[in-house]
Parts: structure tokens; C-alpha cells; sequence
């Protein structure tokens, strides 16, 4: 496998369910990169709650964050790339009203939320930023959008699809994301190889969400963890541990540490 660069999800991937990264997944990380392999996080996390543990990896290339709405510079945090996307807002807010669900949105300038919850008080404790607004959207003044998020704490594809005119929809067991059309982690992906002039076939990715689908389709070699769903699996080209198991480390100390065999002269 001639692989030169590789993009790792976080949830469910890198991270174990305590938001960790195990010592096994660091040292393969590690490996991967004296070897000279490239390694990016590509995210549906925001910048703030990504930046801590691409500092604690000691990785020096550019973060792709909300699904690839926003690519961030390793050294300064700017965002290098952003887009934004383009809703009826007072639509939004009325057929989401109409259903029990926790709004989330996130923008250029920070986060805002209807209520808080388990997860956006770890963000805060991670990332050191508070959402900027809690409460009713509607009287929320906010813009350059780069990810809604709808948490209705079931699958709603009939909710979601009303919004397929406007945005590219990510549907989870829980509700749905909704950005910009045409982005992804791989269209960021995309942008990154340009600038690195990396060819799609020497790149690995790696993933167990429905956000991962595309990328896992598209590069050289996609994989999918043991805890994906089976939709995500189908689309790689490998299937290796669970999170909590270490499947990442294992599938680097697998397929891509180069062994150095010892010749008999």
C-alpha cells in the first residue's frame, strides 16, 4: 500500500466512548508519521473541541471541522476555508418547533443552542467557550451558518428531507446535520490533496459515522470501524476493530507500518 496521507474521524474512531485516546492508537499515530505519512483529523466536531487533541497528537497539518464546512490552520486555528449555509431560517425554526428536538448551530463566531445538554457541557469543558446564545433560535442573532444540527433522539428522514432544496443532509440514529451543498469531509479532502498534490489512491481514511460515507468511497483505501453501522461498513474496502478496541491502531499495525525483513547474505 503506498500510502501518503491519512484522515482519521475522531468519535467513534480515534476517541474511545471516554472522549480519550488510548496510548495503542497514539504510538500508531506515531509510527504512521516517522515514517512520513501525513495525518489529518477530519471532523464533525468544531474547531475548539478539535484542537486539543490534534495538540495532544502533536499534528501539524490542517484540521477539517463540521463535516468539512471549515478547514483550520494547525499553527494560528484560522479557519483557511468556510462554507456557509444557506437556509430559510424562519422555515427552519417553524417545522423544527412543531417536533421535541434540541437545536444546535454552529457559526463562524461560536455556538448556539435552544438548551444545553451532557455533550455541549463537555464542549464547553474541552474547548473553554460557552455557547454563545441558549434559548428560543428565533431570537437569535446569528449568521454565517456553517452546520445545523437537529438531536430529536430518533431517526427523522421525513423531517430531514424537507430540507434537501437547501442543504446537504447527514442523517444520524438521533436526528440530522444539514450544510452546505456539495460539502463533505471529502470535498475538503479534496481541497487539502490539491494544495499537498497527494493523489486520492495514496490516501487512507478512516471512519464509523454516516458522515464518513463519501470519504471512505473515494480515497485509495477506505475503512470503516468494527462499531460502524453495516450501511457505513459496505462502504469501505476494510473493516477493522471496535473504538473502544483499538481498531484504528490495529489496522495502521496491520496495513501500514512497513516491516523490515532480514535478509539472509
Amino acid at each position: 500500500m503506498n500510502v501518503r496521507a491519512m484522515f482519521i474521524d475522531m468519535d467513534g474512531t480515534l476517541l474511545k466512548a471516554s472522549n480519550n485516546i488510548s496510548s495503542r492508537n497514539m504510538e500508531a499515530i506515531y509510527s504512521l508519521i516517522n515514517q512520513g505519512v501525513k495525518v489529518f483529523l477530519a471532523t464533525g466536531r468544531h474547531y475548539e473541541v478539535t484542537a486539543p487533541y490534534h495538540k495532544e497528537i502533536g499534528l501539524r497539518t490542517p484540521m477539517i471541522c463540521l463535516n468539512g464546512a471549515a478547514i483550520h490552520d494547525a499553527e494560528t486555528g484560522r479557519a483557511i476555508q468556510m462554507k456557509t449555509v444557506q437556509l430559510n431560517d424562519e422555515r427552519f425554526h417553524h417545522l423544527t418547533a412543531e417536533n421535541p428536538c434540541n437545536i444546535i448551530i454552529h457559526t463562524a463566531n461560536g455556538l448556539y443552542c435552544r438548551e444545553t445538554n451532557e455533550e455541549i457541557d463537555y464542549w464547553t469543558k474541552v474547548g473553554q467557550i460557552p455557547p454563545r446564545y441558549i434559548g428560543d433560535l428565533r431570537q437569535a442573532n446569528y449568521q454565517d451558518v456553517l452546520k445545523y444540527s437537529v438531536r430529536t433522539g430518533t431517526p427523522s428522514y421525513e423531517l430531514s428531507a424537507l430540507f434537501k432544496q437547501e442543504a446537504d443532509i447527514i442523517n444520524w440514529n438521533d436526528g440530522f446535520e444539514l450544510v452546505a451543498p456539495n460539502v463533505s469531509k471529502w470535498s475538503a479532502i479534496k481541497s487539502l490533496l490539491r494544495a499537498y498534490r497527494i493523489s486520492p489512491n495514496e490516501v487512507v481514511a478512516i471512519g464509523d459515522g454516516p458522515n464518513d460515507m463519501e470519504m471512505l468511497r473515494h480515497v485509495g483505501t477506505g475503512v470503516a470501524m468494527g462499531n460502524a453501522s453495516e450501511e457505513v461498513k459496505a462502504a469501505a474496502d476494510f473493516v477493522t476493530g471496535h473504538h473502544e478496541n483499538d481498531g484504528l491502531a490495529e489496522f495502521i499495525d496491520r496495513y501500514l507500518l512497513k516491516s523490515y525483513e532480514s535478509y539472509v547474505i
